[in-house]
């Protein structure tokens, strides 16, 4: 009998966008403090999957193909005198994030780490070296 890694067995039913929202919140808390600081104000939503005008907007065939997405101003481009209108946000995807949990095996939280970490990053610019830096707790 294969043994399930321990985040599956702490649920009885598919973790809810609000598991999933509270998993995004804590993995931001843990983040280190000059991380954080580009995200302070973000906003993390949760749906089951991008609507078909992200995803056609991406090019992205399959819904389960994106796992998150961050959207905001991109860094550079924020007007310094007109007041923003519209807030950054991140948004989780639930049913690829809960896929790949299961097709995996790795525990969900990682997952979702590793989703904001890469999303805040492209979206800031960070390098795929400062985003691993991130992820294995190199950079404080």
């Amino acid at each position: 009998m294969s043994k399930k890694p321990a985040d599956q067995r702490l649920y009885h039913h598919p973790p809810s966008a609000d598991d999933v929202e509270a998993i995004g919140r804590r993995v931001l808390d843990e983040l280190p403090e000059t991380f954080r600081g580009y995200v302070r104000d973000v906003v993390i939503t949760v749906q089951d999957f991008a609507d078909e005008a992200t995803l056609r907007d991406l090019a992205i065939e399959s819904p389960f193909d994106l796992l998150g997405l961050y959207s905001g101003v991109p860094v550079g481009h924020a007007a310094t005198l007109s007041q923003r209108e519209d807030v950054d946000m991140i948004y989780l995807y639930r049913r690829p994030l809960l896929d790949y949990w299961c097709e995996t095996g790795n525990p969900l939280a990682d997952i979702v780490r590793n989703t904001l970490i890469h999303e805040i990053g492209h979206h800031f610019g960070l390098s795929d070296d400062d985003m691993e830096a991130i992820e294995f707790g190199e950079s404080e």
